[in-house]
């Protein structure tokens, strides 16, 4: 028999802010965390703007020395102050159980890109004994992972899952499972990424996935409108613990949600086109209702993966219409990377987080940008305002390079 698994704390670290209540706050007043890169001189990129994580001060949100941050990415310094507050929020004493019943599986669509291009400098512009003896720790994909356990002394299953922009939900689904199979009893979770780097930022321009609106930033994630030309690179993290529903209950957590599904596919057809029927998406979507044991109907909103990108947000409408049939025109649908921007393998994070809190508040948050919808995208995408609305189960959306798709059910939880 299958466990039951709860979520007890949430954390994010976002261009819209570190704290959850403020996040959520500015989330559902429909308020971007777009605007001009300040991090490095991009007047000669083809992009200017980004989701950046402005004035990120790890030691403002949790004790970290100097001495500590320095032997740390930046992507696994957004998953550790995450995480410092997902637990923080859950109110768990680590310190108290079986140190190998708490696990660790944090994604990461790319790893440690910051680290990379500085050390690549220092290889080419300095020789090869200025590389840093710390550069491969704290490249690794694993690092977000590695580091949140060993800060905490957590001895459980510690993973890692890099499937591009399904990382952070894959790494939720998988820990959901080892929780539910018995191999944990409580599993800190989700994704972390910051590929806001000089060569992140070309590389994805070159590719022409970015929107190049330069002159007005705010407006450039518009997805399911007819002028969407691309996503907006971001970075942040978005974590959660996860718990085993008696363990929960014995500590007297707050319960936030019910985890209830989880599903997976591949497209199987392009490395960065999505399948343009959305048949790996729809696959996706039903087997974590499948997985769940639920019909499509139940489903009051989904927070789609919607990038803004021409191909992508047509392919997951579709997707959605096949899974759900005459109930689609009945759904709420909404993308906040309209207000994020792609946080690539921390999207998904950040974007069950935000599924929680839409359970908690009763509130699904906006498409913002929302303007000349497209005649092909045309389901109830929340357009530019955030509505109260009843919610008893959501689904959360997920899909990346290389035609990964993962999606996640979440419920309001009852005894």
């Amino acid at each position: 028999m299958r466990r039951r698994v709860v979520v007890t704390g949430c954390g994010v670290v976002t261009p819209l802010g570190c704290e959850v209540a403020e996040f959520w706050d500015k989330l559902c007043a429909g308020k971007s965390g777009i605007g001009p890169i300040e991090r490095f001189d991009c007047s000669e990129y083809k992009v200017t703007f980004g989701g950046e994580v402005r004035h990120f001060k790890p030691e403002d949100h949790m004790p970290l020395d100097i001495r500590e941050q320095r032997r740390m990415d930046r992507f696994v310094l957004f998953g550790m102050v995450a995480s410092h507050k997902a637990i923080t929020q859950s109110g768990i004493d680590l310190t108290q159980g079986d140190p190998y019943r708490h696990g660790v599986l944090i994604g990461s669509g790319i790893g440690g890109l910051n680290e990379i291009e500085d050390q690549h400098d220092a290889l080419y512009n300095k020789g090869p004994s200025r590389v840093s003896p710390f550069m491969i720790p704290k490249l690794m994909v694993n690092a977000a992972s590695g580091n949140v356990s060993v800060n905490w002394g957590l001895k459980g299953p510690n993973s890692a899952v890099a499937t591009a922009c399904a990382s952070a939900t894959n790494a939720i689904g998988d820990a959901f499972r080892l929780i539910q199979y018995g191999e944990a009893d409580v599993m800190i979770t989700g994704g972390s990424e910051a590929a806001m780097t000089p060569m992140g930022l070309s590389g994805f321009a070159r590719m022409n996935a970015l929107s190049k609106r330069n002159d007005e930033p705010e407006r450039a994630s518009r997805p399911f409108d007819t002028d969407r030309n691309g996503f907006v690179l971001s970075e942040g993290a978005g974590v959660v613990v996860l718990a085993e529903l008696e363990h929960a209950k014995a500590r007297g957590a707050t319960i936030l949600g019910e985890l209830v599904g989880y599903g997976m596919s591949a497209d199987g057809t392009h490395m960065t086109a999505p399948d343009p029927e959305g048949r790996g998406a729809s696959y996706a979507m039903k087997k974590a209702l499948d997985d769940a044991g639920l019909k499509p109907d139940v489903i009051e909103y989904i927070n789609a993966h919607g990038t803004s990108t021409p191909l992508g947000d047509k392919a997951e409408t579709a997707a959605i219409k096949t899974v759900f049939g005459d109930h689609a025109k009945k759904l709420a649908v909404s993308s906040t990377k309209s207000q994020l921007g792609h946080m690539l393998g921390a999207s998904g994070g950040v974007e069950f987080v935000i599924c929680a809190l839409a359970l908690q508040e009763q509130v699904a948050p906006p498409t913002i940008n929302l303007e000349n919808p497209d005649p092909a995208c045309d389901l109830d995408y929340i357009p530019n305002e955030a509505r109260q609305m009843k919610m008893t189960h959501v689904l959360s959306n997920s899909f990346g390079f290389g035609g990964h798709n993962a999606c996640l059910v979440i419920k309001t939880f009852e005894e």
